[in-house]
């Protein structure tokens, strides 16, 4: 189908017409092929004698008349003739009294036995079959006229079966273009191998079923994230597990977010430096958050980590407490986590590390209700700052992530069960924020690239730094890897963030989703196409007929109910205009390392244990505060 661009669309013209023309192209050329062969053989291949007389041949063989008019050659020496016969004639021209000169001439043993001319006799009638009878018994050797020239036909035959395969294709494909619509503007829809030849894959890669080797993205588009969606078996963290293989074998970095421990069981390698963070393990090292901020600002962006948003909360019982514990952690000589719990603990050690300053006004005992408000919303991480492992419990090994992120040794693993998971939250969410924040730094050459592989995104709270490395770790080279189950889970924990988030990853892989929403966003993300198909209209009446006229619509490439309908292990990858419906074999692993140790925690000191107390019970909780109104609070806080 011929097209020509005008006003930034392609018009058709429908050339060549329906019909299986390709087919019939490729017919015209076996036989001009087989013509072009059987020429051969008639110039090169036949004697001067065969050439001469095989019309006559073909002719007496093929005549439905009893009898027909020949012209025989005759040698002789004048006196006597006798009819030519293959070793009395050669090539070259013998001329004739009437008529053209022969294109052949006596040969040299006929001249030695006395033969000096080579004549043609006029037409004559002869019998058919007798004619036929002598040319093959005494020109043609007995040989039939289909052995002469069946090796040409059998080329020729060949010929057309080696261009069927090409040709036919084309043709059926072209007639289901006009049945069922020519892609004109859109995504394409391919398999594995022709995405790697779009997009000239020679980045990092998925094993497929569909071919033997990896399905790969363009390396320029490794920095630009990759985003994996569908529900859970689907396939999500089957892809970023291999994923994962395919950093180990780069020897590069990884970051690790396994709420499961299906990553820690395959991966972990301690000769390599690996590091456990999970306050339970005994794998884990000493931590000290206030070891990770130099000044207050620096303090402040920790602060925000450990206490986020609540849409239930005033957010006046949010910020207070950010900038109190910021204050605290910036304190120097450092305070220990163990000296934070004590002083969370006791509303008085409080006050006095709050005197004279700008955040005395915050607890003051005058405030009533918002001292109460914000000293129990500053004791909700004094649980979590309980689990870390003291100086006791690991005398020797430090771990802070602003050195790891200047040394890059080893890989880091976040992990937890599911008894602790929501106590040990805010840790993994301090600890990626400080680690993205961390290695926003331009990388050096002596630096190894770090992977963020973050599985199930949806069981941390909200990581406020995830967006600044969506959007700017590629600059750093440091590509992220989320993994979820919807779209909603997303905009559940960042709002309007959420887009702008889901946009940036230019990697995209969508497994099954069950949920009708979740898979028509899906539907949406892939995209349209416009297509172009044949119309065919039947009328009758005075004269039946059929009139065709070309239609243009807009589909979906790939319909919601295609993603509900998905098996495990499939799904489709989009990148750019291209998407690629694959399906990655199911591979059982063998775990080589435990995902959990449990560490045994030092016997605390007994004034230790007297300081770990509880609020006093005057401590007003937050749902009691947020009975008070906000003309209440600004009377508190003047």
């Amino acid at each position: 189908m011929a097209t020509e661009q005008r006003w930034g669309r392609k018009e058709s013209i429908i050339w060549p017409p329906r019909g299986f023309y390709y087919t019939w192209g490729a017919v015209f050329l076996a036989l001009v092929f087989t013509g072009f062969l059987m020429y051969l053989r008639f110039s090169f291949g036949l004697e001067p004698l065969e050439r001469y007389y095989l019309p006559y041949y073909l002719r007496s063989g093929m005549s439905i008349r009893p009898t027909a008019k020949f012209q025989l050659l005759y040698v002789g020496d004048g006196k006597r003739w006798r009819l030519a016969l293959p070793d009395d004639v050669m090539g070259g021209e013998s001329p004739q009294a009437s008529g053209k000169p022969l294109p052949i001439e006596i040969s040299g043993k006929a001249r030695n036995e006395g033969e000096l001319s080579l004549v043609r006799e006029p037409e004559r009638v002869y019998a058919a079959k007798g004619i036929h009878r002598f040319l093959s018994q005494y020109v043609y050797a007995g040989a039939g006229v289909w052995p002469l020239f069946s090796m040409q036909v059998y080329f020729g035959v060949l010929a057309l079966l080696l261009g069927l395969p090409f040709t036919l294709p084309r043709d059926i494909q072209r007639r289901k273009e006009l049945r069922y619509g020519r892609r004109l503007k859109g995504p394409h829809l391919v398999n594995a191998k022709q995405f790697n030849a779009a997009v000239r894959g020679d980045g990092i890669g998925i094993q497929t079923e569909d071919i033997a080797d990896l399905l790969r993205i363009p390396a320029r588009a490794e920095n630009q994230h990759i985003l994996a969606i569908g529900d859970t078996g689907s396939g999500k963290t089957s892809i970023i597990r291999q994923l994962a293989f395919r950093v180990q074998e780069r020897d590069e970095c990884a970051i690790l977010y396994d709420p499961a421990g299906e990553f820690i069981r395959q991966f972990f390698n301690e000769a390599r430096g690996d590091i456990v963070l999970n306050p339970q393990d005994t794998r884990m090292p000493y931590w000290n958050p206030a070891d990770e901020v130099e000044d207050e600002p620096e303090a402040l962006t920790l602060a925000e980590s450990f206490y986020q948003p609540d849409i239930t909360q005033n957010q006046f019982f949010i910020d207070s407490p950010q900038k109190i514990f910021a204050y605290l952690i910036s304190q120097r000589p450092k305070p220990r986590p163990e000296d934070l719990v004590q002083w969370m603990a006791t509303k008085h050690a409080i006050e006095t590390k709050l005197r004279d300053t700008e955040y005395a006004v915050l607890v003051d005992q005058t405030a009533g209700p918002q001292r109460a408000g914000v000293l129990s919303s500053l004791n909700k991480i004094s649980n979590t700052l309980r689990m870390l492992p003291t100086v006791a419990d690991h005398p020797v090994t430090e771990w802070t992530a602003r050195a790891w992120a200047e040394s890059r040794k080893g890989w880091i693993f976040l992990t937890s069960n599911t008894t602790t998971r929501k106590a040990v939250r805010p840790l993994h969410c301090v600890w990626l924020d400080m680690l993205v924040m961390h290695l926003l730094s331009t990388r050096r050459p002596d630096q190894k690239r770090v992977w963020f592989l973050i599985d199930e995104l949806a069981t941390l709270q909200k990581l406020p730094q995830l967006h600044t490395a969506l959007t700017e770790n590629r600059k750093s080279e440091n590509p992220v890897v989320l993994g979820f189950q919807g779209r909603s889970q997303l905009e559940t924990r960042y709002g309007n963030d959420a887009e702008a988030m889901l946009s940036q990853p230019a990697t995209k892989i969508f497994f099954r989703t069950d949920e009708p929403r979740a898979a028509k966003w899906i539907s949406d993300n892939i995209g349209e196409v416009e297509i172009e198909r044949l119309r065919e209209t039947h009328y009758e009446g005075g004269a039946h007929g059929k009139n065709f006229t070309l239609e243009r619509v807009r589909e979906p490439l790939v319909m919601p109910s295609e993603i509900q309908g998905l098996v495990d292990l499939s799904a489709y990858l989009k990148y750019g205009n291209y998407v690629a419906h694959f399906s990655i074999p199911f591979v059982k692993l063998e775990d080589k390392y435990p995902d959990f140790i449990r560490r045994k925690r030092a016997p605390e000191a007994p004034e230790e244990a007297a300081n770990a107390a509880p609020v006093a019970k005057e401590t007003e909780t937050p749902a009691v505060v947020e009975q008070s109104t906000g003309e209440d609070l600004g009377m508190q806080v003047a």
